[in-house]
């Protein structure tokens, strides 16, 4: 029988190329287009980011050590790295070569805070995978006298 078993490193990728392709629609089309959509306009795009941001990187560093028991495999782990790349490439690519895109403070102020996003699910996962991945304390050997 046929059961679908997502796993949690692949949600994980998803929502980083998710976001990624959000952050280009935004950045690229977005300024056309937010008016008619109703989300991430001037007036709630801090509100509506910071709801964004807090359950993007929650998930995201939440989900590190269950994903860490769960995959077997190191290249799944390695394709995860990778994927939280890319939201940190597109905000970078914004910033620093087309910052025309970010033509008001509050568009400025939604590429700093999806940098810093994307730096700590890229950083802060790195350095929590590297702190899980070391064993701290050899708890099955010990006895107590």
């Amino acid at each position: 029988m046929f059961r679908l078993n997502p796993s949690i490193s692949g949600l994980s990728i998803f929502l980083a190329l998710a976001l990624g392709l959000w952050e280009y629609y935004f950045f690229y089309f977005g300024g056309n287009r937010e008016a008619v959509l109703g989300w991430f306009t001037p007036d709630r795009l801090g509100f509506n980011l910071a709801w964004l941001a807090v359950i993007y990187i929650s998930f995201q560093l939440l989900s590190i050590p269950f994903a860490l028991r769960a995959s077997r495999e190191k290249f799944i782990g390695v394709i995860d790295g990778m994927a939280s790349v890319v939201p940190l490439g597109v905000t970078l690519i914004v910033i620093f070569g087309r910052p025309e895109l970010l033509g008001t403070p509050q568009r400025w102020e939604a590429a700093f805070l999806l940098l810093l996003i994307a730096a700590v699910d890229l950083f802060g996962g790195y350095t929590f995978n590297l702190a899980l991945s070391r064993r701290m304390m050899d708890v099955s050997g010990a006895t107590s006298s």
